[in-house]
């Protein structure tokens, strides 16, 4: 594998503005990102094929191989390519999956966001880190796994993973494998795990009145803040019981609305918050936990009207750390960087929890840098270039 492919493919990806549409409205999308990758996936020799989101939002299967489907088998192309070399590998072996998201946050007050740079050992650019060297890698193993005869490794380059995740959810429906590294950053350690989310809407309720009458309403906002303190005290609580990994289960309130102008008092205080939930935890653990504080708070103010809703919520993922797969790819990683990476939990959620859910072994691994979201967004070249030939070796080690 020759440095400066993954690096150029890591600049050209960059190069494509795709922004969410749903982040950003009027954002680019992902249409133009996967033509670019189709096309550089028909002159790799690798197959493709397209599995439209329901909102029509493309995503991509690179090198797929024959009959991996669940009601939906491979295309004639991907079939031909996956088979191209193939002669070191047989039909039953183990499908890897290889993963990374076409999608970006919006470009912010990034200067410059869509001219990638190289600075030293920086690639800078809005979608650098977070994470389009991380496909770029994917990408440049799974042609380099092609040419050297490892089949049955596959890509896939998901739309949407920066708002809904529905991207991946559809690939899943037609898509199997027997592992998954997925490219997330991860400052090359090997994430077994994360925390999922859980975001919770609470409409306290008061009376609209003449703000010189206030005897004739009730003031929601001020009924809201001593659920607000509540809420504070309870993430004191979450703090006792931490994961050995990922830490505390976490709360904070995210936005807050009410009233309807100067003079009257509001009717409605709108208070929405997100827990961050450990392994083991659930949404109806989260909402029950919620009602909990509310009971609390109407013990104190009976004349409290308070309600909580569900309105997102996204599993936790972990792995075993003595999991077969995960001593597969840190003996692979190992190879390529001289020393056995870390096992790490991970701050952000990604969708490793769907590929976990769907009962495919799953770890991620991705090249370091810094500023995702931020307005300052960079990888490691020499990290991505890492990452890449780790991905080689552990498909050289998964597949046969």
């Amino acid at each position: 594998m020759q440095t400066d492919d993954v690096i150029d493919l890591a600049m050209r990806l960059i190069a494509i503005d795709s922004v969410n549409p749903t982040l950003v409205p009027g954002g680019a999308g992902e249409h133009e990102i996967a033509r670019y990758v189709e096309r550089w996936a028909a002159d790799s020799g690798l197959g493709s094929r397209v599995i439209p989101s329901p909102d029509g939002r493309p995503n991509l299967v690179i090198g797929d191989t024959p009959g991996n489907g669940r009601g939906a088998g491979a295309s004639a192309a991907g079939a031909g390519a996956a088979g191209a070399g193939a002669g070191a590998a047989t039909s039953d072996a183990p499908i890897l999956m290889l993963y990374g998201h076409l999608d970006t946050v919006g470009l912010g007050s990034m200067a410059s966001p869509l001219e990638p740079r190289i600075d030293g050992d920086r690639l800078v650019g809005r979608g650098a880190y977070d994470q389009k060297a991380g496909l770029a890698a994917a990408l440049v193993a799974a042609r380099e796994a092609a040419r050297s005869g490892t089949s049955r490794v596959i890509v896939v380059a998901v739309a949407d993973e920066e708002a809904a995740s529905t991207g991946i959810q559809e690939v899943l429906r037609h898509v199997r494998a027997d592992g998954a590294v997925i490219t997330e950053p991860t400052e090359m350690a090997v994430g077994i795990g994360h925390r999922g989310f859980a975001w919770v809407e609470i409409d306290v309720r008061g009376k609209a009145a003449h703000g010189s009458r206030p005897h004739l309403g009730v003031d929601a906002i001020f009924r809201a803040g001593p659920v607000i303190t509540a809420l504070e005290r309870y993430t004191e609580r979450l703090a006792r019981w931490p994961h050995p990994l990922l830490g505390a289960g976490l709360l904070h309130a995210s936005l807050i609305e009410g009233g309807s102008e100067m003079a009257t008092l509001p009717d409605r205080c709108l208070l929405s918050v997100e827990r961050r939930t450990l392994p083991g935890e659930t949404p109806e653990n989260v909402l029950a936990e919620i009602e909990g504080v509310l009971d609390a708070c109407r013990a104190t103010d009976p004349a409290l009207v308070a309600s909580a809703r569900m309105t997102l919520a996204r599993d936790p993922f972990e792995i075993a750390a003595d999991d077969p797969f995960v001593a597969l790819v840190r003996g692979a990683t190992a190879r390529v960087t001289g020393a056995l990476p870390e096992l790490a939990g991970l701050s952000f959620w990604a969708d490793s929890a769907y590929t976990a859910a769907a009962g495919i072994p799953t770890v991620l691994l991705g090249p370091p840098g810094d500023g995702a979201h931020a307005d300052e967004e960079w990888v490691s070249v020499s990290g991505t270039v890492a990452c890449a030939r780790s991905l080689v070796e552990i498909a050289r080690d998964f597949c046969g």
